[in-house]
């Protein structure tokens, strides 16, 4: 018998060995994800990966059964032209090329989840819908990360080869019993493809989504390696719906946690000028005055300039993002919004009515205005500015001049920051200006006549970080010459945090803690306080240090305030991470699974979890009252005051 007779099969059996040739396969991929991204994994013992790769199985069925399914369908029906050479040549080609994209989405997320700690879901589609030059954004990311795609080519060469190791067997004769077996089959077939599908064959099994990978693992910051980036993407797909939620009468709601702030008289309304620096990817990891106990206290950081910013500011120890991509942060900033779940930008609930401190300052006579390098429209931001009341917007295009385009994102941060001094000089006071850096984002580069000027560090980022602290630095320098400068508040921002070295900054509260400063040149608003700040909480901050007199809508609180209720919320991969006094909780919509001392436990290692109830009682009370805010006033649209 000779070699191509050993590999014809049914065409059953041939079905069989393909799909657990996939399954193979995307255990590979979770392995290649596993070790390119080790350093975020480190801490799972031997036994508890073995346990993980095989609760991955469960979430690789349901991707796989999606993706082939019109694969599967074809060649289980039950007639003869399935035999067909043509036939079985176009179910070939189908079954690689959608295989490919699958595997494809798997092996981005080699690189792009050390970004964003989550596998990547269906919002990256609408996150990057306005940018002008994808193309080369793609080209520039294939290039970076140039070994992954030989990597890749290997990979779908062997997928190929792999497939081909089984052919069919010819045709049998069909008589009306081979048809009603070949029926039963089919049955059989879509019956077991059905419970693959839904994650388990009971009647009491809800269909399969991404927080059931919290079954199989220890820490919430796990679950990206239990599922796949296919998995991830299709649970996504369809905009999420948030559901109406009643743990408490309203009275008993509104005693912990109402998103709407009363004035409280505390003197005049002081018109100071307000600009907001946002940055992109400051983690706070970065900035060595933040960190003066590690390493001994021999870490000096990348940002010498925002160091002595530090020391001339109000912030805390505890400060952090309300989200992991730059999408999230501009409704958490400016509007006190955070995203939950997905960023509330590309939700279904972003055309609530929505107020922000540009539309209340701008109701008090303030000019408005936006600063971004990018071209105009990237990440949606001039429309997002436009809905939040600001006026003014000054892009790529305003600034016409591409000499000094970065050729990726946009005008580099330096040049970019003079032009945007020289403009607000021409503002009437008072004026609300914010501001979004684009440097300091991957690839990871700096103007060629800077290149080697600044301390490299064992992150790509830290390089373009210390070029952007530059031209914060220069941006100040031209700003303390105008006559707007001491009547100013500044707060400077990170939009997130992004890849960690430091091992205190590989953990779950470490991977949102930023930056927050308030700086007032012309005033003593300074010190550094223990209590936790989010972004959400800057608009609060700002309006009551100004005394605004009326009240508002926001989620946040004010920094300044010498009451204990506040807290920390954000929400990745569809687990809640809540801080509150000394302590982190992970929720993930059911149970807490996690509870962490932040002051004892800096690398979140003692999971205390039912060890201490009463903290975990009060954290979960306190969390499921902003939920029951948070859905509610989503759907029922009231994000404002008065409706």
């Amino acid at each position: 018998m000779n070699q191509t007779t050993k590999r014809e099969q049914s065409i059953y059996t041939a079905l069989t060995y393909r799909f657990l040739l996939l399954l193979v396969l995307y255990l590979f991929c979770r392995l290649g994800f596993y070790f390119t991204n080790l350093s975020l994994f480190k801490h799972i013992a031997f036994t508890d990966l073995l346990y993980i790769l095989l609760g991955g199985i469960k979430f690789d069925i349901v991707a796989l059964l999606y993706i082939n399914s019109l694969y599967i369908v074809l060649q289980a029906i039950p007639f003869p032209f399935r035999y067909r050479t043509g036939y079985q040549r176009f179910c070939k080609w189908l079954f690689i090329i959608t295989n490919s994209i699958g595997f494809f989405a798997n092996f981005i997320d080699f690189a792009y989840y050390k970004y964003t700690l989550k596998r990547t879901t269906a919002s990256v589609f609408s996150q990057f819908s306005n940018e002008k030059n994808k193309l080369k954004l793609t080209f520039d990311f294939l290039l970076d990360y140039w070994y992954l795609v030989i990597l890749f080519a290997i990979f779908i060469y062997a997928f190929v080869k792999l497939y081909q190791l089984v052919e069919l067997k010819k045709a049998p004769k069909f008589t009306w019993q081979i048809y009603v077996a070949h029926t039963l089959v089919l049955v059989l077939i879509a019956g077991l493809s059905v419970i693959g599908m839904r994650g388990g064959w009971r009647h009491s099994t809800r269909p399969i989504t991404m927080s059931n990978a919290g079954d199989f693992v220890k820490s919430p910051g796990d679950m990206s390696l239990v599922l796949n980036t296919p998995f991830t993407i299709m649970k996504t797909l369809k905009a999420s719906n948030l559901k109406p939620v009643n743990y408490y009468d309203e009275q008993t709601l509104n005693s912990l946690y109402i998103p709407i702030h009363q004035p409280e008289n505390k003197g005049d309304f002081k018109k100071l000028n307000v600009v907001f620096l946002i940055i992109e990817s400051l983690g706070k990891e970065h900035v060595g005055a933040l960190n003066k106990d590690v390493l001994n206290g021999t870490y000096k950081g990348y940002t010498p300039f925002i160091d002595s910013l530090v020391t001339n500011s109000f912030t805390s120890s505890y400060t952090y993002a309300n989200g992991r991509k730059s999408i999230d942060a501009l409704p958490s900033i400016i509007s006190g919004i955070p995203s939950i779940r997905e960023p509330f930008v590309l939700s279904k609930y972003s055309g609530n009515r929505t107020t922000s401190i540009a539309k209340l300052l701008g109701d008090e006579g303030y000019e408005t205005a936006f600063f971004h390098g990018a071209p105009n429209g990237s990440m949606g931001f001039s429309a997002y500015t436009n809905l939040t009341g600001i006026k003014n917007y000054f892009g790529k295009n305003e600034y016409n001049n591409d000499t000094d385009f970065d050729g990726i994102w946009g005008i580099w941060d330096e040049p970019f920051m003079q032009y945007m001094a020289k403009t607000i000089n021409t503002f009437k006071q008072p004026f609300f200006s914010a501001f979004f850096s684009v440097s300091s984002h991957h690839p990871f580069k700096v103007p060629k006549k800077y290149i080697g000027k600044f301390p490299k560090g064992p992150l790509p980022v830290q390089e373009p970080m210390g070029y952007t602290d530059m031209a914060i630095k220069k941006f100040f320098a031209t700003a303390s010459k105008m006559p707007w400068y001491k009547n100013t508040l500044f707060v400077l921002v990170a939009d997130h945090a992004t890849v960690s070295y430091l091992p205190e900054y590989q953990t779950l509260a470490g991977s949102f803690s930023i930056p927050i400063l308030f700086y007032y040149p012309g005033g003593d608003l300074k010190g550094k306080t223990d209590k936790l700040i989010q972004q959400t909480d800057i608009m609060p901050t700002v309006l009551n240090y100004l005394n605004y007199n009326k009240p508002y809508f926001a989620f946040g609180f004010d920094a300044l305030s010498n009451k204990k209720d506040n807290f920390v919320v954000n929400n990745n991969d569809g687990s809640f991470s809540f801080f509150k006094g000394d302590y982190l909780l992970i929720y993930d919509g059911l149970k807490s699974t996690a509870l962490f001392n932040l002051k004892t436990d800096r690398l979140n290692k003692n999971n205390l979890v039912d060890k201490e109830p009463a903290i975990q009682t009060d954290m979960e009370k306190y969390l499921k009252a902003f939920i029951q805010q948070y859905n509610n006033r989503m759907i029922k649209d009231q994000l404002t005051i008065g409706n």
